[in-house]
């Protein structure tokens, strides 16, 4: 991208539906409620001919720094002093307040580029708001509304005039139409193929960090970044939007995404949690790997085990990270009994990688993405159909599927038809019959044989044709 765009303002204001309008998509998530947004969160900006990086930030209020609100004000100063170009948004239909004044002054001291931005200029008595807005002394402000999408080729003109043609639309610029990595149509589709792929080490990864309120999933992230780049605080439910930062592992592109605290759906009753929640729910499904952060002061809650059994539902390979181990007085005494506990209420994902670490000192961080990577392989493993029915000939010879109503079953053939997560095509006279058992027999040599700890195995079966159906009996 050319250049680097902050929007800034106090609460509820419309910043977040102005980043959502710019980048084309409902990525922020917007709400009535002032002080929705708490952390800053990119995009890629699509305003007419311009492509730029848009940083969506919190509503600026004045407290002190030790609070929430006012940890929140320094990641939006953050953001300030990182971009090019300032969008100070205020609310024509509101007016102007004297945090609105505040505001203006910081960013006139700061001497960065400034548009001044009056939105909700589409309602009703919002003239006045508009014209109070030169009172703030930073030039001409631009009339729009960002739920309706008027106004934006005057806002596309005041950026290109603040920022400079030259930095506006630089000479040799390749923009992408999109850099969302999407699984690509060889590993949905799966078409049978002899040859074993190599994993691609240099593959950029997708990784979402899950876990319930208060788990330590920011303060992780934050440790692997080196810098305070999530808002992070003792109080629970500080996260609300879905937060995605990329940093390098190793010559690795690691594209990690923080997500919302998930709570007992029963206590899950405020507009703005459930769209937390979905938001978090969406970041597991475009992710490829899951790290399921628990409290290891108090591990294995009810809550914790249907979130790894939702990731697992879902398909993604999942890395369990016991975190807060520095508050842990008998470190070994837990981990032989978090081993037996994760053996004992986790058999549908028998041999998941777990990671004793720490957050807050960085303890167990490496081993942790080691274990990412290595459930990353597991995940995109294929094996040839040879090996597969070499297989299934030893496994069914052993341990023969039972009769049912006194008719022997067989199971024929078998293939990969798809990896991200392994899927298994088994060919065999009515699968409707064979028993729940039996499939979990099969799943397990699978894992065991093949050496597929942790990651979810889909085992779907198939009657084959009968050439004789359809014609009559003759006599």
């Amino acid at each position: 991208m050319s250049f680097t765009v902050a929007i800034v303002g106090r609460p509820n204001v419309g910043k977040s539906t102005l980043f959502n309008r710019l980048v084309g998509k409902k990525l922020a998530l917007v709400d009535d409620t002032p002080g929705v947004t708490r952390d800053r969160r990119p995009g890629d900006a699509k305003l007419v001919d311009l492509r730029f990086t848009i940083i969506d930030t919190a509503g600026l209020e004045e407290a002190g720094p030790e609070t929430l609100q006012g940890r929140m004000r320094a990641q939006t100063e953050m953001a300030i002093d990182e971009a090019d170009l300032t969008l100070f948004v205020v609310d024509a239909k509101f007016g102007l307040t004297p945090v609105d004044q505040t505001l203006a002054e910081m960013l006139r001291r700061r001497g960065r580029p400034v548009v001044l931005v009056a939105n909700k200029s589409e309602a009703r008595g919002s003239d006045a708001g508009f014209y109070d807005a030169y009172t703030l002394g930073l030039g001409e402000p631009v009339p729009i509304s960002a739920e309706h999408g008027q106004g934006m080729i005057d806002l596309r003109d005041a950026i290109v005039e603040a920022i400079g043609e030259e930095r506006a639309f630089p000479e040799e610029e390749d923009v992408a139409e999109t850099d969302v990595l999407l699984p690509e149509d060889g590993d949905l589709e799966g078409e049978e193929d002899e040859a074993e792929p190599e994993y691609d080490e240099t593959k950029p990864l997708r990784v979402a960090i899950v876990g319930r309120p208060n788990a330590g999933k920011s303060t992780l992230i934050n440790r692997f970044l080196g810098e305070d780049r999530l808002l992070t605080g003792p109080e629970a439910g500080i996260t609300r939007d879905s937060i995605s930062v990329e940093w390098d592992w190793r010559g690795r592109t690691i594209k990690m995404f923080d997500t919302a605290g998930m709570r007992k759906k029963a206590r899950v009753q405020e507009k703005l949690e459930k769209l937390s929640v979905a938001d978090a729910l969406r970041a597991i499904r475009f992710a490829e790997t899951v790290v399921i952060v628990f409290d290891a002061t108090i591990p294995f809650e009810k809550q914790d085990l249907q979130i790894v059994d939702l990731c697992l539902r879902e398909g993604r390979a999942a890395v369990l990270a016991f975190n807060k181990w520095d508050l842990v007085d008998d470190p070994q005494a837990l981990l032989t009994e978090l081993r037996e506990k994760t053996e004992r209420l986790l058999p549908q994902a028998r041999g998941i990688r777990a990671v004793p670490m720490s957050g807050q000192t960085g303890y167990g961080l490496e081993k942790l993405m080691q274990n990412i990577i290595d459930t990353d392989k597991v995940w995109n493993k294929r094996i040839s159909t040879a090996k597969l029915n070499r297989w299934l000939d030893a496994v069914t010879t052993q341990h023969p599927p039972p009769a049912v109503s006194g008719r022997r079953l067989k199971l024929k053939y078998m293939t990969q038809v798809k990896a991200r997560p392994p899927a298994f095509m088994i060919s065999c006279t009515r699968p409707d019959a064979l028993p729940e058992s039996y499939v979990r027999y099969l799943t397990n040599g699978l894992r065991a044989d093949f050496d597929m700890p942790g990651v979810p195995i889909r085992i779907h079966f198939k009657a084959g044709e009968n050439p004789f159906e359809g014609r009559k009996r003759r006599r």
